[in-house]
């Protein structure tokens, strides 16, 4: 088996942003601020490695302009989201972003609550990611740590697949089972030829543990970014509104 593409021989860990939560609070007044766009921007210069954006079905949030400016204008890889919806899978393919990731999509969730189920044979699935990839497109697949869910996921012929860790966040302070777990998975995963993400419910406070694991690659991160932004931007944010306020006077 081939066991290269997973390590990461020693290259830093690499950290895509998530914007997508930035466009859930414009689309809370459907304005045009805060623009996710912008937000990526910023992401990358702080020094994010890629941007990865979920364009759902029901467009909750990120919409398909965003996704269009988003590609345009980021100096980095976007990582796209998305489930089989045929009118996403054909953006994706005319916009060609650096990565395509598979998700599950329930309507009344409200975010993401598992990875993909690969027990039963998808043949929507199958197809989307038969084209995408011929289409010349890197895909992969948010799958949990199973081991019998890589083996099919591998025989899929993906390239790589992205580690669901909720329950790995979910377990805080007590999650040495589950980082056992991720770490066994990662390590099948590679074993198989496939490189491994892993995202879903990292925050600044459990990071470390799913960072440390070396057959991981990527980490996808979102709310806690964008939730620690906001904290951390209040300050010089009022302080700006309060000098316009006081020049115009």
């Amino acid at each position: 088996m081939n066991v290269s593409r997973g390590q990461r021989s020693g290259k830093p860990l690499r950290l895509y942003v998530n914007v997508d939560h930035v466009a859930t609070v414009r689309q809370a007044r459907r304005t045009d601020e805060p623009d996710p766009v912008a937000a990526a921007l910023a992401a990358e210069s702080a020094g994010a490695d890629g941007i990865t954006v979920h364009l759902r079905e029901d467009r909750r949030h990120v919409q398909d302009d965003d996704v269009r400016r988003l590609t345009a204008a980021t100096t980095t890889v976007v990582n796209l989201e998305l489930a089989t919806a045929p009118e996403i899978v054909a953006l994706a393919e005319e916009l060609r972003p650096h990565q395509v990731t598979f998700v599950p999509e329930r309507r009344e969730e409200i975010t993401t609550e598992g990875g993909l189920d690969l027990a039963h044979d998808d043949r929507a699935l199958r197809a989307a990611i038969e084209h995408l990839a011929g289409c010349g497109l890197r895909v992969s697949l948010f799958v949990d740590p199973d081991h019998a869910t890589l083996d099919r996921a591998a025989a899929l012929g993906v390239p790589a697949v992205e580690l669901h860790t909720g329950a790995f966040a979910h377990a805080w302070p007590t999650p040495h089972v589950e980082v056992a777990r991720l770490t066994a998975a990662a390590r099948h995963a590679r074993e198989l030829g496939l490189a491994v993400h892993a995202g879903h419910g990292l925050t600044y406070r459990n990071v470390h543990l799913v960072a440390a694991l070396t057959d991981i690659e990527e980490l996808n991160i979102g709310h806690s970014i964008v939730s620690r932004a906001v904290m951390d931007g209040m300050t010089v944010a009022v302080q700006a509104m309060r000098a316009l306020m006081d020049a115009a006077r």
